[in-house]
């Protein structure tokens, strides 16, 4: 339990120190400099924790891309981009769909899936949620709020998605292994993005040392230590259970926001981050029944 709580804190804390970093560092930039250091030191573990380090079938490299364009590359893209912003406690709250979009994912791509009709009101459910978080004016649709959320939901979807295609790929490579190398390609393929884009270059980076705490913290604790917590828990709870750090992040995500930057948690932010439990509950609810009995 004491494990899950510090997984949460951890993970619901990064959301504030991506924030926090991004007044110093463009954020694609940001992103790639973060799982520089990450993937490194993932790898690194990877090389003495498992037998198999890198990949070596065609199945595993395609593994391995699909982590890299996106539950890396894609995912912290968007999510870097759109918290430029929103609130540390929105990008977390938004992020937390992700778990109801694997399995709607899961439905569309893998045949043996089926979503019932509960299922796709639960879905229906977190889609709520985000326009609730969101709150679109119909004469401001394109406003720049609006499109921040929307590109946080991008980061969900890609992440959700890239997890369903990962699935679906005949590969045994060891999880550790598949995340040290995606981390890789992934920052590899930022950089590459960053690159083309307008103040996006290390001439643009203010080196403070809050620049740098932020940077540390996301690449060291919530990446590389915070993934090793992950497999530990995964291994001990189980898919279903470990999703319910999605549910607990927003809360830590808003309280440090609130502590460290000043941060507001408005009502609409809550009322869609509880459509969206509520949504998460529907599309899981006999896999959350049979874990309780």
């Amino acid at each position: 339990m004491l494990l899950f709580v510090a997984l949460a804190a951890v993970w619901g804390s990064a959301f504030v120190a991506i924030k926090a970093g991004l007044a110093y560092i463009p954020p694609v930039l940001f992103a790639a400099l973060r799982y520089d250091v990450a993937g490194v030191l993932m790898l690194g573990y990877a090389a003495v924790a498992v037998e198999q380090w890198r990949p070596r079938t065609g199945g595993e490299w395609r593994q391995v891309l699909v982590g890299a364009v996106l539950l890396i590359a894609a995912y912290h893209a968007f999510l870097f981009v759109g918290e430029q912003r929103v609130t540390s406690a929105t990008a977390a709250v938004v992020v937390s769909l992700s778990p109801v979009l694997t399995t709607g994912f899961a439905r569309l791509l893998l045949p043996d899936q089926s979503l019932s009709a509960v299922g796709a009101v639960g879905l229906a459910l977190g889609f709520v949620g985000v326009v609730i978080v969101a709150r679109p004016e119909p004469g401001a649709l394109l406003s720049t709020d609006v499109v921040a959320v929307g590109l946080v939901f991008a980061a969900a979807a890609s992440f959700a998605l890239g997890s369903v295609l990962s699935e679906r790929i005949a590969a045994s490579l060891p999880v550790e292994t598949m995340e040290a190398w995606s981390m890789i390609g992934g920052a590899a393929i930022m950089h590459a993005v960053s690159f083309l884009l307008p103040g996006e270059s290390l001439a643009d980076v203010a080196w403070t040392g809050e620049a740098l705490l932020a940077l540390g913290y996301l690449s060291v604790v919530a990446s590389a230590l915070g993934f090793l917590a992950y497999f530990e828990l995964l291994g001990r709870l189980g898919a279903i259970e470990i999703n319910l750090v999605s549910y607990v992040a927003p809360a830590f995500a808003a309280i440090v926001g609130w502590a460290l930057l000043g941060e507001v948690i408005d009502a609409g932010t809550v009322a869609g981050f509880l459509a969206i439990v509520a949504g998460f509950a529907l599309v899981k609810r006999r896999a959350i029944g049979a874990e309780l009995s």
